[in-house]
């Protein structure tokens, strides 16, 4: 992939951002979740890259929203595969919570895991704790892990997790442990992502949620060097179907970060819609709009947070061709 494609992703989160964030607050998720894909969209499409989305918002017959098997881009340029989430945490955003992002992942064609929609067990955790944790492992054993890996008390770990029923014996075994433990009405990418900076206060990501959104999140960790596993968890035929028709043979696997995202280049990009404990959400204020972004890539290791100022009125269809 061409290292300038970084950037161009950046302009793709940063329209979806601003369409949607006019709906916070306003109990519109639909209306909103619209407003960001219709922008992701056009922007895509001035991107030089020849890509393909292999984890969307459904299948063709549920247009508008971006499909599995859409092509993104303008026809020239890299290969790639796409991975997106116009607006990562639509019901946050319809009530004005924390940590709503526009979030996408690129790699190089064929090295995304095609992963169906269902839930998925998920741990992770930043790079001090690479190689440490399984999530097979008992909680209290990867909670000591993590622990000792980044020289802290297990009392002074921050475990975050989706506040469902599905989590109360999780919950239990964490407490028990001694803990702490930040909940989540939704949205888990941020989550996951924000386990690879210390500032955030995020220690390790648990429990279930979205399998595609597990991809997004395993990205953004290979771009930081974190680690992120996940185990499927289909709950009927139909979805054991689904996995083998995505190529998933073993829906028992341990999914590890090379069978979620292969290759040694990806490029993860979010823009947030909300503020979070990384980034702030979209400030309005008259014809001006401001933006905080992040955008990382594997294979540099390089992490830009990107500030953006932007002229509603210049650029009013937020795509400047």
């Amino acid at each position: 992939m061409e290292r300038s494609l970084s950037m161009e992703l950046v302009r793709v989160t940063e329209a979806a951002a601003l369409a949607s964030g006019r709906w916070m607050g306003r109990g519109n998720k639909e209306e909103a979740d619209r407003a960001a894909t219709e922008a992701m969209r056009d922007v895509f499409d001035t991107i030089p890259m020849k890509g393909t989305v292999v984890i969307g918002e459904g299948e063709m017959d549920e247009a508008p929203m971006l499909y599995i098997g859409e092509k993104l881009g303008n026809g020239y340029g890299p290969r790639v595969d796409v991975a997106v989430d116009p607006l990562e945490g639509t019901n946050i955003l319809a009530y004005g919570q924390w940590n709503a992002l526009a979030v996408l992942a690129v790699a190089d064609h064929g090295n995304l895991l095609h992963a169906p929609d269902m839930y998925m067990d998920k741990l992770a955790v930043g790079p001090e704790a690479v190689g440490n944790v399984d999530i097979d492992a008992p909680v209290l054993d990867n909670l000591k892990a993590v622990a000792k890996a980044k020289n802290k008390d297990i009392e002074d770990l921050v475990v975050v997790l989706l506040n469902r029923p599905r989590h109360e014996k999780l919950i239990h075994d964490i407490r028990k442990a001694g803990a702490r433990i930040k909940l989540l009405s939704d949205g888990d990418v941020a989550a996951a992502v924000n386990t690879g900076f210390d500032d955030t206060g995020v220690d390790l990501l648990m429990g279930s949620g979205g399998a595609p959104e597990g991809v997004l999140a395993a990205v953004g960790l290979k771009c930081l060097g974190g680690d992120f596993q996940g185990k499927l968890l289909p709950q009927s035929e139909l979805e054991l179907s689904r996995c083998k028709e995505m190529g998933i043979a073993d829906v028992n696997k341990i999914l590890r970060m090379e069978d979620l995202v292969r290759g040694d280049d990806c490029i993860f990009a979010a823009t947030g819609v909300t503020d979070g404990e990384l980034l702030t959400g979209v400030r309005y204020k008259g014809t001006k709009a401001n933006t905080q972004s992040i955008v990382m890539r594997a294979k540099s290791g390089t992490v830009r947070f990107v500030e953006g100022t932007h002229s509603m009125k210049k650029k009013p269809d937020l795509v400047m061709r």
